[in-house]
């Protein structure tokens, strides 16, 4: 399992065991508390649970299909190690906004909340934004006041601080409203506490192009016409029939 956000591995223990599978869990180390908790709850509200899950401590063994969470990097590890058995693999995705400057305080609003919830280490939170040449960045940075109380965060602040150090030092033009960063670049990964934005002139075109990346998609929130979008706020809110990268668990179990 992932553990960038708490939970994250939820969806795919739950549809193994709707499906009818057991299922065996690699927790990872930075999300091994509350998937427990609920796995207790789970067990308490329907007991034969019990003998369907396991949670392995060591390597994985004695499985017909794997579900891995990785990197880029890591994913062809997987890929390698894992080809003999039924798989899915999953990789970086991205998620980003774009927005056509008619946006109103609370669509801001609400858009910082798929940025900074869990301080945007999901893949679905948005953390590049597309707008047009005469965009009111003023507007964009007074309306993400809400969510000043991240620089609280230790680990937080000490992104934001180096990042901006990095900025300062190098003669790189950013927006900068004291707890977050915007910066020009072409780059969908942002570092943490940094928002990258790209101009476009034209929406059609924007998204003509886009469609080229839309195996790497997760989240489209905004003004979009073509890709399948998320309303603003609504990235960290997926119903149970939200599929990360598409692709259908549920059917994938039912098929082992």
């Amino acid at each position: 399992m992932a553990g960038n956000i708490p939970m994250v591995g939820f969806h795919d223990l739950f549809t193994v065991l709707i499906s009818g599978n057991k299922v065996n869990l690699k927790l990872s180390s930075k999300d091994d508390i509350l998937i427990k908790k609920i796995i207790d709850i789970l067990i308490m509200v329907k007991p034969e649970f019990k003998n369907y899950i396991k949670i392995e401590n060591s390597h994985l063994k004695n499985f017909d299909g794997i579900i891995a969470t990785g990197s880029n990097n890591t994913s062809r590890y997987f890929e390698s190690y894992f080809r003999k058995y039924k798989n899915i693999i999953r990789k970086n995705r991205i998620s980003f906004a774009i927005l056509n400057g008619m946006e109103s305080s609370e669509d801001i609003q609400n858009l910082g909340k798929d940025i900074f919830t869990y301080f945007g280490l999901g893949c679905r939170n948005v953390s590049k934004i597309f707008i047009p040449r005469n965009f009111n960045f003023s507007f964009l940075l007074e309306n993400f006041k809400n969510f000043e109380f991240v620089k609280d965060h230790n680990k937080y602040k000490n992104n934001y601080d180096y990042n901006k150090a990095i900025f300062l030092l190098n003669n790189i033009s950013h927006f900068d409203n004291g707890f977050v960063l915007l910066k020009e670049d072409k780059s969908f990964f942002s570092p943490i506490s940094t928002i990258f934005y790209e101009f476009y002139d034209n929406l059609e075109n924007l998204e003509f192009n886009l469609q080229f990346r839309k195996e790497e998609i997760q989240c489209v929130v905004g003004s979009s016409l073509k890709l399948k979008n998320v309303n603003f706020g609504e990235t960290q809110k997926p119903n149970l029939w939200d599929f990360a990268d598409n692709i259908d668990t549920l059917e994938w179990n039912y098929k082992l």
